[in-house]
């Protein structure tokens, strides 16, 4: 047995020295499963300690007017031992081979221990101390993890977090969201422990809805889910995708056309159904209607059919009619100096142009329609007429012929009028003069084409040639 045993205990031989205080290193150390409340240990130093001197060390959180809480042991003092070598240090437990000096010496340590309760609380205090600390630490841990579930795309799972909101929780887990994706809760709503966050990501679907082409985004995986999303009603409706079609991220390209009443009206007869037709066409065949020849309706047959449209049929029949038309020909003059102004020869006859024109006569519904022209051709060209006009002076006299009575023989010859024609078509002019004796005396053309003044110069130099023999029945006139 060890001599130790026989030593005087250093903490109950004497008081110790006027200097008060007891380092916190210094302290004894408690065993195991022995705490003490908070404090205790003040409360013993202010009560004078174990030595009659009072601690001035007082707790930030302890209001100076509450009164000293009371000392708990919650657990009794477990058996100690002390290895060999360091008194001071207490082990936990109490090992089945231990010494008869050293169990001597703690069991009269217990006993001097619950002599003096107050040796007690200056061992308990540290310790307590750490494991209240620990314990508070301990609970604000497990208080900051939440147990969530989160389902992205439709899969879940379940997951351990310290995460604040859900966009703390997004960025922890690498979840990333854009303009077309939906978060509920949203983000920002704070987490707690329980709650379930679902995000669903934005497919793009290149719509086709009753004739209308439009872009749109939805969170649905299937065709069905997106119609129903989308509120577009789907009975009865022709789908070019499958309902349970699924949806990836890329999206897809889906042509609808809803169920539409459409009313046809044929041979004096409706007829109202109820359709997904593409067109007016299909719509009328649906109908039971069949358009022959001509036969057309009153919007164009492939045209989209809208909800409580009315169509007409038209019963067509008729053909087509042709008719000529003449084209007028154009004059061209041209100055010609030789020729005494006023005078206008035709150098070159014009003639008209033909044109054939096609109409469509048709009876729509038994009404016959005005004739609609449906093609035109040129099956002649027209040709100019050629004309010259004369810019020579007229002379006004012709000497030996001056002083002759011209209107008197005009008056017998013509009546006086310069454009006179014969009933033959031999003579014309104020002087009755043919063709081949006007243009001998210089005239262009006919004569009864030729300005008055004109035709009594021609008449005045036939009279010097020949006298008054062309007129044998008037030339007396010229006498008065």
């Amino acid at each position: 047995m060890s001599n130790s045993q026989y030593l005087p205990d250093a903490r109950y031989a004497q008081p110790p020295d006027p200097e008060p205080y007891t380092g916190l290193h210094e302290a004894e150390t408690l065993a195991y499963g022995v705490y003490a409340a908070p404090g205790a240990y003040d409360e013993a130093h202010r009560a004078g300690g174990p030595y009659g001197y009072e601690d001035t060390y007082r707790p930030a959180y302890e209001a100076a007017s509450e009164p000293p809480p009371t000392l708990q042991l919650t657990d009794p003092l477990p058996p100690q031992r002390t290895v060999p070598g360091s008194e001071a240090s207490t082990l936990i437990g109490v090992g089945a081979g231990a010494g008869a000096g050293a169990g001597g010496r703690a069991a009269r340590r217990r006993r001097r221990d619950a002599e003096r309760p107050e040796s007690a609380l200056r061992r308990l205090l540290p310790q307590a101390l750490v494991v209240a600390f620990l314990a508070g630490g301990t609970t604000a841990f497990v208080a900051e993890d939440k147990a969530v579930e989160l389902t992205v795309d439709g899969t879940p799972r379940t997951l351990h977090t310290f995460a604040d909101d859900v966009t703390e929780l997004l960025a922890e887990e690498g979840v990333r969201v854009g303009a077309h994706d939906v978060v509920t809760p949203a983000p920002g709503t704070a987490l707690g422990d329980g709650d379930e966050i679902a995000v669903h990501y934005g497919r793009p679907v290149r719509l086709t809805l009753d004739g209308q082409r439009r872009e749109v985004w939805t969170t649905a995986r299937t065709v069905e889910g997106a119609l129903r999303q989308l509120g577009v009603r789907a009975e009865g409706a022709y789908l070019s995708l499958a309902r349970s079609q699924r949806i990836g991220r890329a999206g897809l390209t889906l042509d609808v056309r809803t169920e539409r009443a459409v009313t046809v009206m044929a041979d004096g007869r409706a007829r109202t159904i109820r359709t997904n037709a593409a067109t007016v066409g299909e719509a009328v065949q649906e109908a039971g209607i069949t358009l022959r020849g001509q036969d057309a309706t009153s919007v164009p047959a492939g045209s989209f059919p809208r909800d409580g449209q009315t169509v007409t049929v038209l019963r067509i029949t008729g053909g087509n009619e042709v008719h000529d038309e003449a084209i007028a020909y154009a004059v061209r003059r041209t100055d010609d100096p030789s020729l005494f102004r006023g005078t206008e020869v035709v150098e070159r006859p014009g003639r008209a142009g033909l044109r054939r024109i096609t109409y469509s006569v048709r009876t729509v519904n038994g009404v016959k329609q005005r004739p609609k022209r449906i093609r035109t051709e040129v099956v002649r060209e027209p040709r100019a007429q050629l004309v010259k006009v004369g810019t020579r002076p007229l002379p006004t006299s012709v000497r030996g012929a001056d002083g002759l009575d011209w209107q008197a023989l005009a008056a017998c010859e013509s009546g006086g009028r310069p454009g006179a024609v014969d009933p033959s078509g031999t003579y014309g002019g104020l002087y009755q003069f043919d063709t081949r004796t006007w243009q001998s005396l210089g005239g262009k053309g006919r004569p009864q084409d030729a300005p008055a003044a004109e035709q009594t110069f021609r008449a005045k130099k036939l009279y010097v040639r020949r006298g008054a023999s062309p007129w044998p029945h008037c030339g007396a006139r010229l006498q008065g």
